[in-house]
């Protein structure tokens, strides 16, 4: 398949390299020297160097090949009318474009089958903020993902080495706590999807789902003690994601205050904002941290446009006493390493976009795609065909490649927590969790015959 990517920014490399590494065939389209440089040293695609809103670069690209194009550049302008180019030109399959302005995002006819045609707008800002806040409603956790439309709930969470489950092995912890299934381990480095002899250890991060209505069960069996949500918040940076988490927890009666640099934002929040507490000052400033009681503080979140302040910030104030540190971080370099110092959770507005984007190329009847686990695994939602190689099978006898297991399973509307004894069904909805190296393996079993159709 012919992926043509416009913007050679974190977003767009890191989608390239994911997409080449599976053979896809990809172009990518940059106007930047630099970047265009840095991809070149770092990608095994074919790069050209201009503009991707040109129709002749477009042509050069080989858009008339191309089954999708996924415009990621800085300028909303630029993505939309590169998709609208590659919509009359050639009928392209798959349009997909960042768009962060809220003036777009609030007239969204614009984009419909009738004007801008797009099958997929991309705003990773909103994603982020989205997924940090349910995170923060939940008492101590690492992570929060909502799957099969929020009905199933993956919760993550660090054992402590007093956690009465350490030290217990899959098969035992599935025994005692049948309505919750461990679906992946990361220990130091490694990244593991247990089997039932797997052993549980102290300072596993451990990632669990279980029914949406059973997640406090789930918090009280893996919260290290946790039985209550977060009340206090301090924001580091006021822009967009700062703005979409002040506004709601504001709304739900939390006691919420924003650490803004610059004085004219901070001043259009403290207008905007009803019950917030808006400060003008630094994140990263030690003595305004304890001014504010960082210390008797539930929450801090660093949201800045500047990684390396967002980590600076959420390492001091864990120093400082904050219970919980959450850091926007988007660099792969930064963002493997941020669980190791101390950081409790980083949220990656990258790897949003990947993951709503991996469900336009995954085989299969596949209905939802997200990534986990910096990249680690991914959550494969997927309605299982007649002819597929998983039905009417146990899964202890299906093969599924080391690395994957079925988290649940959804038939005529009720969700079950699989044995190895579960047969699949015909139009059973599952839930997959698999380490990258075995997606491939995972999207042949998933494939229909050509007997199907």
């Amino acid at each position: 398949m012919r992926v043509i990517i416009i913007g050679a920014g974190v977003v767009g490399q890191t989608i390239a390299k994911r997409f080449s590494s599976e053979a896809q065939d990809v172009v990518l389209i940059e106007q930047d020297a630099a970047k265009v440089k840095h991809a070149k040293e770092s990608l095994d695609v074919r790069i050209i160097h201009g503009s991707g809103s040109s129709p002749q670069i477009l042509i050069e690209a080989g858009i008339d090949r191309a089954e999708m194009v996924i415009a990621v550049t800085n300028s909303d302008e630029v993505n939309m009318v590169a998709c609208l180019i590659a919509d009359t030109q050639s009928r392209v399959p798959k349009k997909v474009a960042r768009i962060r302005n809220p003036d777009y995002l609030n007239h969204t006819t614009i984009f419909d089958s009738k004007h801008l045609n797009l099958d997929l707008i991309i705003n990773p800002e909103k994603v982020a903020a989205e997924r940090i806040l349910k995170i923060i409603e939940v008492p101590g956790a690492l992570d929060v993902v909502d799957l099969l439309g929020g009905s199933l709930k993956l919760v993550g969470y660090r054992l402590k080495s007093s956690s009465h489950i350490v030290n217990k092995k899959i098969r035992e912890f599935k025994g005692e706590y049948p309505e919750t299934v461990i679906v992946a381990i990361y220990r130091g480095s490694e990244t593991i999807i247990p089997n039932g002899d797997t052993p549980l250890k102290a300072d596993d991060m451990v990632f669990a789902i279980t029914r949406a209505d059973n997640t406090d069960s789930l918090v009280r069996l893996l919260g290290n003690g946790d039985k209550k949500s977060a009340s206090k918040f301090i924001i580091v940076g006021g822009g967009d994601i700062g703005y979409a988490l002040a506004k709601p927890l504001e709304e739900r009666g939390y006691n919420v205050k924003i650490i803004e640099k610059n004085e004219a934002r901070a001043a259009f929040l403290a207008e905007d904002l009803d019950k917030t507490v808006v400060l003008s000052g630094d994140g990263t400033d030690r003595e305004l941290l304890k001014e504010e009681n960082i210390a008797d503080t539930d929450t801090i979140v660093a949201v800045t446009n500047d990684e390396e302040a967002n980590i600076l910030t959420a390492l001091l104030a864990k120093r400082l006493g904050v219970k919980r540190s959450i850091a926007l971080v988007d660099k792969p370099e930064y963002l493997s390493m941020v669980s190791t110092i101390g950081i409790d959770v980083a949220v990656s507005p990258r790897l949003a976009t990947v993951s709503d984007i991996l469900q336009f190329v995954r085989k299969g009847k596949i209905l939802s795609v997200k990534a986990l686990m910096e990249e680690r695994i991914e959550a494969i939602e997927t309605l299982a065909m007649e002819t597929s190689d998983i039905v009417d099978r146990a899964l202890k006898d299906i093969k599924f490649p080391n690395g994957a297991l079925v988290g649940a399973i959804v038939r005529d509307d009720e969700l079950m927590m699989p044995t190895g004894d579960t047969v699949v069904r015909p139009k059973d909805r599952l839930v997959i969790f698999a380490l990258r190296k075995a997606i491939h393996k995972i999207e042949k079993l998933l494939m229909v015959k050509p007997e199907f159709f």
